[in-house]
C-alpha cells in the first residue's frame, strides 16, 4: 500500500474510510440490519454519506451496490471484525484510516471532522466513557503493522493497545443499532428532529406540539380507516385548530371514528 500524505484541508487530513457492514444481526432475528431504512437513506447509507470526504469508502460485507463505495468481502464471509478490517485494508492509501460501523443512525459528517481535526489516533467513547472501537481514526501504516503482528479475532484486543485519544462527542453520534428498540429509539429521534425542523419553518412552539398523541391518532386512522386517511387526517384537524373551529375533544373523536370506522 501507499500512503498519500496531502491533507484535504489544513483541518481535516486526507482519509479513507472502512464500513464494516457484515455480520449475522442475530438479535434482530439475522436481518440485513445495515439495509434497513433510517429516514430517506438505509443505515448504511448515512454512514456511507457522513463519510463523504474520504478519499476511498471501502465497504466490507455483502455488495449493496451502493454509488461511490469500493465493495469487499472478509475471508471466510463471517469471520468477524478483524478479518473484515484484513479486507478492507487491502483497498487503503491514504495516511489515515476511520474505522465506522454500518449502522450508525445520527452520524453525520461534522462528526468525523470533529475526530480527524484532532491529527491523532484517536477513538469515540460513549455516554458511558466506554470506547466504541467502529468509530475510530488510526495511522493507516500503524494499523497495518498492528494487523500484521495480531493473531486474535477480537477488534478490542487489536485496537486497544493502540495508542489512541479518548473522544466524547455530543448528538449521540456513537449510538448504534443492536436490537429493535434500538432502531425505534433511532426513528423516534428522526421525528423528533423533524417536528422541530417542520416547527421552527410554521412559526409554531414545538412544546405545543403533542406529538405521540398526533401519531396515535393516524397510527388508529390508518389501521382502521385507510393508509393515505392518517396524513389527511393530521391535515384536516390543522386547518380546524388554526381556524379555531376544531373542539377540545377533536383528537379523541377523530380516534373514536375511526376505531368505530368499518361499523
Amino acid at each position: 500500500m501507499a500512503y498519500n500524505e496531502t491533507t484535504t484541508t489544513e483541518r481535516t487530513p486526507m482519509y479513507d474510510a472502512i464500513v464494516l457492514a457484515g455480520g449475522e444481526a442475530r438479535r434482530m432475528g439475522g436481518k440485513d440490519k445495515p439495509a434497513l431504512p433510517m429516514g430517506p437513506r438505509s443505515l448504511l447509507e448515512t454512514v456511507v454519506h457522513a463519510a463523504s470526504g474520504a478519499r476511498a469508502v471501502i465497504v466490507v460485507g455483502p455488495d449493496r451496490h451502493i454509488p461511490g463505495t469500493t465493495a469487499t468481502r472478509e475471508h471466510p464471509p463471517g469471520g468477524g471484525p478483524v478479518a473484515a478490517l484484513r479486507a478492507g485494508m487491502r483497498h487503503t492509501g491514504a495516511e489515515w484510516v476511520v474505522l465506522l460501523a454500518g449502522d450508525l443512525p445520527f452520524i453525520r459528517r461534522a462528526h468525523l471532522d470533529q475526530l480527524l481535526g484532532h491529527h491523532a489516533q484517536a477513538v469515540v467513547t460513549d455516554d458511558t466513557g466506554r470506547e466504541q472501537w467502529l468509530f475510530s481514526v488510526w495511522r493507516t501504516r500503524a494499523l497495518a503493522d498492528a494487523l500484521n503482528a495480531y493473531e486474535g479475532d477480537s477488534l478490542r484486543g487489536l485496537l486497544g493497545p493502540l495508542a489512541a485519544e479518548r473522544v466524547a462527542m455530543e448528538g449521540r453520534a456513537w449510538f448504534d443499532c443492536d436490537t429493535e428498540d434500538d432502531l425505534k429509539e433511532a426513528h423516534m429521534n428522526v421525528l423528533t428532529e423533524w417536528t422541530a425542523v417542520a416547527c421552527k419553518e410554521l412559526g409554531i412552539d414545538p412544546a405545543t406540539v403533542d406529538r405521540d398523541l398526533i401519531l396515535e391518532l393516524t397510527k388508529d386512522v390508518a389501521h382502521g380507516v385507510a393508509r393515505p386517511a392518517a396524513p389527511l387526517t393530521a391535515y384536516l384537524l390543522g386547518l380546524a385548530q388554526g381556524a379555531g373551529t376544531a373542539p377540545e375533544d377533536a383528537v379523541a373523536r377523530l380516534t373514536d371514528l375511526a376505531r368505530n370506522w368499518a361499523d
